[in-house]
């Protein structure tokens, strides 16, 4: 059984080891950190009762930021991130977002396919922004204002 619910402080080993074995952002710092930002939602995707994939965004007034998006490998091209993201547009759209922002480098080709699909544009290019001097893309979604 898939289901999303919002996960909290507790959860930062969690979410660590996660990201550890996927894109190796943050540190447990790090993590402790977004937990206490104003705007943060953190929503675990579990498969039963294991956390198979993570989003972290950041609602700001009427646009929001994904700043992490992680599904465990194992879980990959199965549909999985698939279901988190659709669930992440339903809660924007719950919270009358106008906007979804989010980067990804220029070299991750599987992620930049995932994302079009959502209808995500690039809109902007961040120089040697990641660790190996990859390049972000800066990619964002318009939700159709009613």
């Amino acid at each position: 059984m898939i289901s999303v619910k919002q996960i909290n402080e507790k959860d930062i080993d969690l979410c660590y080891e996660l990201d550890s074995n996927t894109i190796s952002l943050w540190n447990k710092n790090q993590w402790a950190n977004e937990f206490k930002k104003e705007g943060i939602k953190v929503f675990g995707l579990l498969l039963s009762n294991l956390v198979i994939g993570i989003c972290v965004f950041h609602v700001v007034l009427d646009e929001a930021q994904i700043n992490f998006f992680a599904v465990n490998r194992k879980y990959r091209k199965k549909g999985f991130g698939t279901y988190l993201m659709s669930y992440l547009i339903k809660e924007c759209e719950k919270l009358n977002v106008n906007k979804l922002f989010l980067e990804v480098s220029h070299t991750n080709f599987t992620a930049e396919k995932f994302y079009s699909r959502f209808d995500f544009s690039t809109v902007g290019i961040r120089r040697n922004y990641y660790k190996d001097g990859s390049d972000a893309l800066l990619k964002e979604k318009k939700f159709i204002t009613k």
